[in-house]
């Protein structure tokens, strides 16, 4: 059989990005091997025009075979945390770094595999073009691949996250835990105060829109 060609994302992106046409464009991405695993790519979703950008790591499995980012269990406790935090889905714009499900066999599961820096590299176009096309007025990273790639190898979200941090970008950027490092806690008491937290988090870009919105 043939080997496909590999398309690199910068080749791909349309002249005259819009979402739509962004979305098909990433559909034939095959700019690093990750394409090869996965059902399909992820791209982002959410109002064209979103105030709040959220931008996570990869999909996962279920939003690989779904083919939409944030709608496995990471994703419904992120819909709880934002509704806490007095926010909604619907306003944001969530999408991840890399768009193809990178994972490994456990027994019949697919458990994810964290992205190499290549891979990260070779869809970093698409994230880029998304978030000129949006415009958000705030970045949200959520975890600590997302913030050490946009922001800095060194970031430390642990130590950093809720707060304001300077970047190169035009809007606000906050950087805070991964909805599934959650989900991973030791038992319920330390799920409980990691979700606490989040919201948190989640309640400072809520008051930030607020703000904004009445200036």
């Amino acid at each position: 059989m043939a080997r496909r060609p590999i398309i690199e994302s910068r080749k791909l992106e349309p002249a005259s990005s819009d979402l739509p046409s962004l979305r098909r464009a990433a559909a034939a991405c095959m700019a690093c091997h990750l394409w090869k695993r996965a059902t399909q790519t992820v791209f982002g979703e959410g109002k064209p025009r979103a105030r709040v950008m959220m931008i996570g790591e990869q999909p996962g499995d279920k939003e690989d075979l779904l083919g939409r980012p944030f709608v496995g269990p990471a994703g419904a406790l992120l819909d709880k945390a934002l509704a806490a935090a007095g926010m909604e889905r619907d306003d944001i714009y969530v999408t991840n770094i890399v768009k193809h499900f990178k994972w490994k066999p456990r027994g019949k599961r697919r458990v994810h595999k964290k992205p190499s820096a290549l891979e990260i590299s070779a869809c970093r176009p698409w994230l880029d073009a998304e978030i000129e096309v949006v415009r958000p007025e705030v970045i949200v990273l959520l975890g600590a691949t997302a913030a050490q790639n946009l922001l800095s190898r060194s970031f430390l979200v642990t130590r950093h996250r809720g707060e304001w941090i300077p970047s190169r970008f035009t809007a606000s950027v906050m950087a805070t835990v991964h909805p599934s490092s959650i989900l991973r806690a030791a038992d319920e008491a330390a799920r409980h105060a990691a979700m606490n937290a989040f919201i948190d988090d989640l309640k400072v870009v809520a008051d930030r829109m607020r703000r904004k919105k009445a200036a």
